[in-house]
C-alpha cells in the first residue's frame, strides 16, 4: 500500500475526470425517476382519478426502503461492482419498459396501464436502492469532493429533467398528442442516459487513478466489497488477494456505527420527511390556480430542482460549510417552519411567494444533504465508511417514505 506521500500525485491524477464521472453517475441514479415525476401532467391527464403524482411516489418508496435495508444489512459481503451495475441496468430496462407499455396501449389511460406504470415505479425504487446506497457507500471511503459531486449529480437530474420538460411542453403544447410526444422523448433520453451510466461505471470509473487508490487503501483496511472493482481497474488477481488480508477485517459493527452517528441519521431522516411531505405532491395538486395555468406546477418543480442543485455546491465554499453536529440539527429543525409557511401561502399568497418558498425548500434540502453526508464518514476505516454510507442512505430513504406518506395529510378536508 502506498504511503500518503506517494499517494498524493495519484489522488490528483485524473481528479477532475473523476469528479465529472461521479456527477454523471449521480445524475443517472435519479434521471429515470425524475423523468417520471416531471411528466406528472401527462400522467394526471391519463389517470385523472388515481392521484398519480402521489401514488407513484408512494409505490416507489417501499421498494426502495425495503431493498436498501436488506442491502445495508449484508453490505460487508456484497460485491459493490455487481450491485451498482445491476442498479443502473435495471434503470435502463425499466425506462425501456415505460416506452413499450405506452406504445402497446397506444397512450390510453386505464387501470391496467396505471398498474403497469406503478410496477415500473417499484422497479425504479429497487434500482435506486442498489445504486444510491452502493455509490454513497463506495464514495464515502474516498475523497469528500467525489461524494459531493455525486450528490450534486442527483440534484442535477431533477434540474435537467425540469428544463427538458419545459422545453418539450413549449414545443409540443399545440400539436396533436403533445403530452404523449413529450413523454416519449423523455423516456427515450432516459433510456440512452442510463445505458451511458452502465458503460461509465463498468469501464471508466474503476480505472480512474484516484478511485483505484482509495479502493486499494480500503482493501488494505479489510474491505471485502471492492475486489471486483480493483480487478476491473487493472489489478491482478494475486494483488487483490494480497490486499484483502483477513487479519485486517476487524471493524465496528453496523450497530456501533449507527450509535456513534445517530444524529446524522436523524438529520437525513428529518430533511427528507419535510421535503417529500411538500414535494412533489403538494406542489402539483394543492397550490391552487394561478396566472401561469398548466405551467404553474412545472415551474414550481423546476425551481425546486434548480435551487436543490445550487444548494449542493454551496458547501464547496468552506466558510459556508456547516459541519457542527449541533448546528446541523438546529438548522434542520428550524426548517420545519416551512410547513405553516407553505400552508398559509397556498391559501392567501400569490404565485411569487410560492415560487420563493419552493426555491428555499430546494436550496436548504441540497445544502443540508451535502453537509451531512460529507461530514459523517470522517475518522473511520474504509469498510466502516462504506457501511456508514449505506446506513445513512437507509435513513434518507426512510425519511422520503415517511414524507410521501404524510403528504396525503394535505388532502384532509378536500373530499378524497
Amino acid at each position: 500500500m502506498s504511503s500518503s506521500t506517494e499517494g498524493a500525485p495519484i489522488i490528483n491524477k485524473g481528479r477532475y475526470l473523476a469528479i465529472l464521472v461521479c456527477w454523471l453517475l449521480g445524475n443517472g441514479c435519479l434521471f429515470s425517476w425524475n423523468s417520471m415525476l416531471t411528466i406528472q401532467d401527462y400522467y394526471s391527464y391519463l389517470f385523472p382519478d388515481y392521484h398519480p403524482t402521489r401514488i407513484l411516489t408512494l409505490v416507489y418508496q417501499p421498494f426502495a426502503l425495503g431493498t436498501i435495508a436488506i442491502l445495508a444489512y449484508h453490505e460487508a459481503k456484497i460485491n459493490t461492482r455487481n450491485r451498482n451495475i445491476a442498479g443502473y441496468t435495471l434503470f435502463f430496462l425499466s425506462s425501456l419498459a415505460l416506452i413499450v407499455l405506452d406504445v402497446a396501449t397506444s397512450g390510453k389511460g386505464g387501470i391496467g396501464e396505471f398498474i403497469g406504470v406503478c410496477a415500473v415505479s417499484g422497479a425504479f425504487g429497487i434500482a435506486d436502492a442498489h445504486v444510491q446506497g452502493g455509490m454513497v457507500g463506495d464514495l464515502s471511503l474516498m475523497s469528500p469532493e467525489l461524494i459531493q459531486s455525486f450528490l450534486a449529480g442527483l440534484a442535477a437530474s431533477g434540474a435537467l429533467t425540469s428544463a427538458l420538460r419545459l422545453i418539450t411542453k413549449a414545443a409540443f403544447e399545440n400539436s396533436q398528442n403533445g403530452f404523449r410526444k413529450g413523454a416519449m422523448m423523455f423516456f427515450s433520453i432516459s433510456c440512452f442516459f442510463e445505458l451511458v451510466c452502465v458503460l461509465l461505471y463498468a469501464f471508466v470509473f474503476p480505472k480512474l487513478p484516484i478511485v483505484k487508490y482509495y479502493r486499494e487503501k480500503a482493501a488494505s483496511e479489510g474491505s471485502m466489497t471492492v475486489s471486483a472493482d480493483l480487478a476491473a481497474g487493472g489489478m491482478q488477481k494475486h494483488q487483490v488477494q494480497e490486499v484483502e488480508d483477513p487479519n485486517l477485517k476487524e471493524r465496528l459493527s453496523n450497530k456501533q456505527l449507527l450509535l456513534e452517528n445517530v444524529d446524522y441519521a436523524i438529520d437525513l431522516f428529518l430533511i427528507y420527511v419535510l421535503t417529500l411531505s411538500i414535494f412533489p405532491g403538494f406542489l402539483a395538486e394543492d397550490t391552487g390556480s394561478h396566472s401561469l395555468g398548466s405551467w404553474y406546477a412545472l415551474v414550481l418543480i423546476a425551481m425546486y430542482n434548480v435551487w436543490d442543485l445550487i444548494g449542493r455546491y454551496i458547501p464547496l465554499l468552506k466558510p459556508l460549510e456547516l459541519s457542527s453536529r449541533k448546528g446541523l440539527m438546529a438548522a434542520i429543525l428550524l426548517r420545519f417552519l416551512l410547513i405553516p409557511a407553505f400552508y398559509f401561502t397556498s391559501k392567501y399568497g400569490d404565485q411569487g411567494w410560492m415560487i420563493m418558498l419552493t426555491s428555499f425548500l430546494g436550496l436548504s434540502n441540497g445544502y443540508l444533504t451535502v453537509c451531512v453526508l460529507t461530514a459523517a464518514p470522517k475518522g473511520y476505516k474504509g469498510p466502516e465508511q462504506n457501511a456508514l454510507g449505506n446506513l445513512l442512505v437507509v435513513f434518507l430513504l426512510a425519511g422520503i417514505f415517511a414524507g410521501v406518506t404524510l403528504d396525503w395529510l394535505w388532502l384532509i378536508g378536500k373530499g378524497w
